[in-house]
């Protein structure tokens, strides 16, 4: 089991739907990932990596949505400054993305 946190500090968190719009490869990653550009609607654009190579192709991820926390610190990966995180389900080697079940605007919170 995890640390337990306060829901004070969960509400902190700040998890919004984004539209993956740019995939490419990262060969310079420790372990296969690719690189991603994401619209946030009015947060705008942000970069990321992620590793989800074993489920994913490139061409499948574009035009995708996806939730990701927006507010963390940037993380520089290598080369590669990633500017949120993209949220999936960990299943080993097999990362199974997490999305709203419909369409919603960019940026859209989840709670």
């Amino acid at each position: 089991m995890q640390d337990i946190i306060s829901f004070e500090e969960f509400k902190k968190i700040d998890f919004r739907v984004g539209t993956i719009l740019e995939v490419y490869d990262f060969p310079e990653a420790r372990k296969p990932a690719y690189k991603m550009t994401i619209d946030f609607g009015p947060l705008g654009i942000k970069k990321t990596s992620a590793q989800i190579t074993t489920l994913y192709k490139k061409e499948d991820l574009v035009q995708r949505q996806i939730i990701a926390i927006v507010n963390f610190p940037r993380k520089q990966i290598g080369k590669y400054m990633s500017e949120c995180l993209v949220l999936g389900a960990v299943d080993g080697k097999k990362v199974i993305l997490l999305k709203p079940n419909s369409e919603v605007k960019n940026g859209t919170p989840v709670n």
